[in-house]
């Protein structure tokens, strides 16, 4: 499936538990946020349990089409679970990009290669990489022009963009709402299409069908309700 949807909270509750089932989970306990919010605890806060749908979908799409030795980069890699899981599962050949200084403290910093980077121009070589991944990253300051030619440099041809984004079939306006100091957008189903048709003129073509439907809102913030949306590319 090239592009797949949250439909309810469930799936992330049973992703949650799977994640746990096999070990693989990094995300930080309530009890120990409140104690790092209180400045009793140092530390930040790794990951999201809202998240647990799309990571769980990526780390199994890299597990069953990757080898096990493969480069794998994961950009907006500041508490991002990904390359812990990758890491976990025995996985070193992992790399993760953020602007966010606080990357190189992140656990495992000595095993896994975090570099302070923008995403949309990385220091790696062409063809550096069998697979990127994203987590809810790439509505924050979306350039899909940038963000599809940077994949398409960094991916071997075979390699995977694996990306989730915030999402809802019809549009839901966000143009007056900034976060992390950038321009954020819900993705409608118009505009995945519309980066998927773009990102082919850089050679990434689905990975297969898009299912764009979407059943239920399990996703809300700043008074806007959506869901999450997954998506897969391939380099030709």
């Amino acid at each position: 499936m090239t592009f797949s949807v949250l439909l309810n909270k469930k799936q992330i509750a049973d992703a949650r538990r799977v994640l746990k089932k096999r070990d693989l989970s990094f995300v930080t306990p309530e009890w120990k946020q409140w104690l790092q919010r209180r400045g009793l605890l140092s530390g930040f806060r790794i990951g999201d349990e809202l998240k647990s749908w799309d990571v769980l979908k990526t780390v199994e799409f890299i597990e069953a089409n990757t080898a096990k030795d493969a480069a794998v980069l994961d950009i907006g890699a500041y508490a991002s679970e990904v390359p812990l899981i990758l890491h976990k599962l025995g996985r070193s050949n992992i790399c993760g990009v953020d602007l966010n200084p606080g990357l190189l403290n992140m656990p495992f910093a000595g095993a896994i290669d975090y570099r302070i980077s923008n995403f949309m121009g990385t220091p790696f070589p062409n063809e550096s990489f069998a697979a990127i991944t994203a987590i809810s990253v790439i509505e924050h300051g979306f350039d899909g022009e940038a963000l599809a030619r940077e994949a398409a440099r960094l991916l071997k041809p075979g390699g995977f963009f694996i990306a989730s984004m915030d999402y809802w079939p019809e549009k839901i306006p966000t143009e007056d709402i900034k976060m992390f100091d950038m321009s954020w957008t819900i993705f409608s189903a118009g505009e995945v299409q519309s980066f998927v048709d773009l990102a082919r003129a850089h050679g990434l073509q689905p990975h297969g069908p898009l299912q764009f439907e979407g059943r239920d809102h399990p996703i809300s913030c700043l008074d806007r309700n959506y869901t999450f949306g997954w998506l897969v590319l391939q380099k030709q």
